[in-house]
């Protein structure tokens, strides 16, 4: 009789078990700090001091350094993918301790952009638009004692980040900022002669080409699967089978395909196309469209 009871124990687990807690709030973290030295863990260390049940995700430390653009396309790519509520800290501040701003933005859809008013919330702002965005000046909100003039990811950025992550009152944070800095994008554009516009990224190790040519404005095009597509990247003329994937062309050989972001990428199959090519980001591109 013992050793049944001490088996449906075993199966069914202590009668007055505790409930698992929730998860802790989520911030994700993006930076240009790299991974070689201290710094992201010293800002994740702030956050655990204010609000130790955080949750942190690294979106990525690797955008290259001082490249707004860079980081403002990763945040716009990754934020689609989180619920609101979430806390996006972005850190790549090549005005760090000047009279740019640091800033909490809210997007219309309840996701929160701690970061410096420089433009790296342009593409999140265009495409889900924002309800609000306070500058971050409340003492309270800022690691004490002193704020350093070169490391706002530790004494501002983080602090703040962790204090919206802990549930605090974010119009706490100090004034509203009516109109946040836009980076000067310029759009893609379609012509009598194609579809003109920029790779804007090499895709981490593989070497794919990452363009702001959208896949509706491509079809316009009219091109098919197996096409020749007509292309002028950075001055050279290329001319590259369209293909639905990599493998659809024998190993080596380069393609034009429908990323998963839904914009227009080249590759090589299984190979580096920005390496083959020589490409550098950023660089102008065209399509021409397909002849009858």
């Amino acid at each position: 009789m013992l050793l049944f009871l001490a088996l449906v124990a075993l199966l069914v687990g202590p009668a007055h078990a505790e409930p698992e807690p929730p998860p802790g709030p989520l911030v994700v973290f993006l930076s240009d700090f790299g991974t070689r030295d201290d710094a992201v863990a010293v800002v994740k260390g702030v956050m655990l001091g204010i609000e130790p049940r955080l949750r942190t995700i690294d979106l990525t430390h690797q955008v290259r350094p001082y490249a707004i653009a860079d980081g403002a396309r990763l945040l716009a790519d990754t934020a689609p993918y989180y619920p609101p509520g979430t806390v996006f800290l972005a850190v790549v501040d090549p005005g760090v301790g000047s009279a740019r701003k640091a800033m909490v933005a809210r997007s219309s859809r309840g996701q929160w952009f701690v970061l410096p008013d420089n433009g790296l919330i342009t593409l999140v702002a265009a495409r889900d638009g924002l309800d609000g965005a306070r500058e971050i000046t409340n003492p309270a909100w800022l690691r004490a004692p002193a704020v350093s003039s070169t490391f706002h990811g530790r004494d501002v950025f983080a602090p703040a980040a962790a204090h919206l992550a802990r549930g605090d009152d974010w119009t706490e944070v100090g004034p509203p900022i009516a109109e946040p800095v836009r980076l000067p994008l310029r759009p893609a554009t379609l012509d009598a002669e194609g579809l003109h516009g920029q790779v804007v990224a090499i895709d981490g190790p593989f070497g794919n080409l990452i363009t702001d040519l959208d896949a509706a404005t491509f079809a316009q095009l009219a091109y098919t699967p197996g096409d020749r597509v007509r292309i002028r990247l950075a001055g050279r003329a290329l001319d590259v089978p369209l293909a639905r994937t990599f493998g659809d062309v024998p190993r080596g050989t380069p393609l034009v395909f429908i990323d998963s972001r839904g914009h227009v990428g080249l590759a090589v199959n299984q190979d580096s196309f920005a390496r083959r090519y020589d490409v550098s980001v950023p660089c102008s591109i065209a399509i021409s469209r397909r002849a009858r």
